[in-house]
């Protein structure tokens, strides 16, 4: 095999253009297990798509067409909650994937081995709740899903800081707030298997937080720019919505979002 169809970026390409939830799950799994022992060139040789391959379900609708959950502890509301889950980690695998293959060949070896650390990552976190969906008798796929997901790839996709500052600055950042309260609400259901899988995913987005927060420190030394200051810069103009309290004070701090990122954003 060549060095061009041997390339990082063609088997990212080719995991971003998987449709089906499995064999996407397992194409990025085997995309970072070859990058890290080796067996894929660092060359990147091949655009990312616009847009990733999706299943022919769940059917896609806009955030102010999707129907309510509902509140309480009832059977349908926490399948709901567990399908819209499952749809953030199913897109979360294609942004961190993207992010390698899109922005790789300029940040280097290090920023490729992260975010694709966080792929398989995301994709394990869609399995296992994937899992609990069918454990309880549905399956992703059974109800509509958000479409707005894709739309932070889309308006970052021209500059790696305003990526890193979005998605997992804002967007990652915003699941370390919400998912505690998730799992307790799993825990006065009496649902502990689900919020043992929350607990898992949350340690893990603390780490992808964190790699967010390192590489887009760097990018900022390297163009002489003050962290705080161009990471509020960069939401301001790319992220459509506000980023309100409360937030998971320790949480944040351990993915290195400091009292001085998070001063005067809400």
């Amino acid at each position: 095999m060549n060095s061009a169809e041997n390339s990082v970026s063609r088997a990212i390409r080719a995991a971003m253009l998987t449709a089906d939830p499995r064999a996407k799950v397992m194409a990025a799994r085997a995309v970072a297990r070859d990058w890290a022992a080796g067996r894929l060139e660092a060359s990147f040789d091949c655009a990312m798509p616009d847009y990733p391959a999706r299943p022919d379900k769940p059917e896609l609708l806009p955030p102010n067409a999707m129907p309510k959950r509902g509140r309480g502890g009832s059977e349908r509301g926490r399948l709901a909650l567990i399908h819209a889950l499952a749809h953030i980690e199913f897109v979360a695998i294609d942004l961190a994937l993207d992010a390698a293959g899109r922005f790789g060949g300029e940040r280097g070896p290090g920023f490729v081995s992260d975010w694709l650390s966080v792929a398989a990552d995301e994709a394990i976190h869609f399995a296992l709740l994937e899992r609990r969906l069918q454990s309880l008798g549905s399956h992703y796929g059974a109800l509509p899903a958000h479409d707005g997901l894709w739309d932070a790839a889309k308006e970052t996709a021209h500059d790696v800081a305003a990526r890193l500052a979005v998605v997992p600055m804002v967007l990652e950042a915003r699941g370390l707030d919400v998912t505690p309260v998730t799992i307790e609400r799993f825990e006065a259901v009496g649902d502990t298997r689900t919020a043992r899988v929350l607990s898992r995913i949350l340690t893990d987005e603390v780490n992808h937080v964190r790699f967010g927060t390192n590489h887009f420190t760097s990018v900022c030394a390297e163009r002489g720019e003050s962290p705080p200051a161009l990471w509020k810069t960069l939401v301001d103009l790319h992220f459509r919505g506000a980023i309100k309290p409360p937030f998971n004070d320790s949480a944040r701090r351990s993915a290195g979002l400091s009292c001085e990122f998070m001063a005067g954003v809400a």
